[in-house]
């Protein structure tokens, strides 16, 4: 399906511009097709097939797109590693995968060659598209291909804090699901835009298809900050950017903020990761007027998600309801389903969900339901008008004195309070209650920090006795994780060793 839409998107859209590498030189969607065939061709004469694995350990370059083409055009599978994972971590992925040639960039190895059992292709980022991985490219078109829809395209290999990762696998079928649910089927629409995260991350991997059909240029950051950003919107006229919450935050705390003329921008989609109330509304008021909240996980492809048309009030208060021929649980522990209102784990089911774990039948078998929907690890409840509330992860929940509290729901009350950018609740040990809660916070003037009294006296206001925190710790920055997420480990880690406040 990829390797099709590359071809059709050539005929299409010509010589418009793709793809606009961070220093400047662009890809064109013929360029896209007549470079992907002759790197199809060069891995050919390597040896890849039908079924062979194509790593890519790249930074944000067009050269990851042309080569992940051209593995589809092979019937090869492409997998991800994401540049930000530690040396380890990389590892664990790469022997997962299995792959049978690699291609990185020489900073990105950093001596780690020798831990690599495949062929490794060093890649030098090119500065025109006349000399992209010309080492491996060939004259000629990629070979003609048996069309079959379960045949798999992409590992989307997914991090969490804690366990090893795992590759999501993604067939042609739910690539066009995907891009059917994008799109609508239609060709055209497309605008300028910006690759806002790791090209290994779920959109970028599973939803190129429809990035193609669409017939836009997106522009590659090889490291995003949010002055990089928002340069770019003003730079580029840009109507409509995607990014995960701590981006659109930091973005709007930038002291230079006002500086940028963003007045193009009509749409924002706010997606990976919980978005406060405070910050929907930040970002509906001084970014674009139309926004949407997005859920879903690597597993699932697609999720639910808030429209532009929706009440405004939906995407401060949920995540929105499923996307057309998604189906929405909540199920206890046992797997039952649950009546609105009741919190229990979030489970998605539709034809876009990944086809299995590469590699891990084990980790397959618990991820779905035994009527197929993927287990989230997300707790969560619908309402009474179909929306979905977060309430956090299922093994960030902690007990105090008998009770469960979500960190998700007291850090949304949290971040209401005045002179705060950011804010995160984590468990401690206690040897009376079991387990209690701390806040971690960062405040926006450091001169100014609330105090613990302040914080719960505010908090009390929306939340019951035992779910205020009883502990308080101030940092400069929350630490994020590979995927920039919020790195829960590791600020469990800081308040274990913390005094409490």
């Amino acid at each position: 399906m990829l390797a099709e839409t590359v071809t059709r998107a050539a005929r299409r859209w010509h010589d418009a511009t793709a793809y606009v590498a961070a220093d400047g030189w662009s890809l064109s969607y013929r360029d896209l097709d007549r470079l992907s065939d002759e790197v199809a061709v060069g891995l050919a004469a390597r040896g890849i097939s039908d079924g062979d694995v194509l790593a890519l350990l790249l930074p944000a370059l067009p050269e990851y797109f042309v080569a992940y083409a051209a593995a589809a055009k092979l019937g090869a599978v492409t997998a991800g590693v994401n540049p930000r994972l530690a040396p380890p971590e990389r590892n664990a992925v790469m022997e997962n995968a299995g792959p049978r040639l690699v291609l990185a960039t020489a900073d990105l190895l950093a001596g780690q060659e020798a831990r690599i059992d495949a062929e490794l292709v060093v890649v030098e980022p090119a500065h025109s598209a006349d000399v992209l991985l010309a080492d491996l490219r060939r004259p000629g078109i990629a070979p003609p291909l048996r069309p079959d829809p379960e045949r798999p395209v992409a590992i989307v290999y997914t991090s969490g804090t804690t366990g090893p990762p795992r590759g999501a696998v993604f067939a042609g079928r739910q690539l066009r699901t995907i891009t059917d649910i994008d799109t609508g089927g239609v060709w055209g629409g497309g605008s300028v835009s910006m690759a806002t995260t790791a090209l290994t991350h779920l959109g970028p991997m599973t939803k190129l298809p429809g990035t193609l059909v669409r017939g836009g240029t997106t522009h590659l950051l090889t490291r995003w900050t949010a002055e990089t950003a928002l340069e770019m919107i003003d730079r580029h006229r840009m109507t409509g950017f995607g990014a995960i919450p701590t981006q659109a935050a930091l973005m709007l705390a930038s002291p230079h903020f006002a500086e940028y003329d963003l007045s193009s921008l009509q749409a924002v989609i706010i997606g990976g990761g919980p978005a406060t109330p405070k910050l929907v509304r930040e970002c509906r008021s001084r970014l674009a007027p139309l926004l949407s909240v997005r859920y879903s996980c690597t597993e699932a492809g697609i999720g639910v998600g808030t429209s532009f048309d929706d009440p405004p009030e939906d995407a401060e208060v949920s995540v929105g309801r499923p996307h057309a021929g998604v189906r929405l649980t909540v199920r206890d522990t046992e797997g039952s389903i649950l009546p609105d209102g009741e919190i229990g784990e979030v489970c998605l089911a539709s034809a876009a969900a990944m086809s299995a774990y590469w590699n891990n039948e084990e980790a397959t078998e618990a991820v779905f339901t035994a009527d197929g929907a993927v287990r989230t690890g997300d707790l969560g409840y619908v309402d009474d008008q179909g929306r979905l509330h977060l309430a956090g992860r299922s093994k960030e929940m902690y007990v105090r004195g008998g009770y469960n509290v979500y960190p998700q729901q007291v850090e949304a009350v949290l971040t209401e309070y005045p002179g705060i950018s950011a804010v995160a609740v984590v468990p401690r040990v206690d040897e009376i209650m079991g387990e209690v809660g701390t806040v971690v916070v960062v405040p926006s003037d450091p001169r100014s920090v609330p105090t613990l009294d302040e914080l719960r006296a505010f908090a009390a206001r929306s939340l019951a006795k035992h779910e205020l925190p009883e502990g308080l710790v101030v940092l400069d920055e929350l630490p994020l994780t590979s995927m920039d997420k919020l790195d829960r480990r590791a600020l469990a880690q800081l308040v274990a060793g913390s005094e409490p406040a």
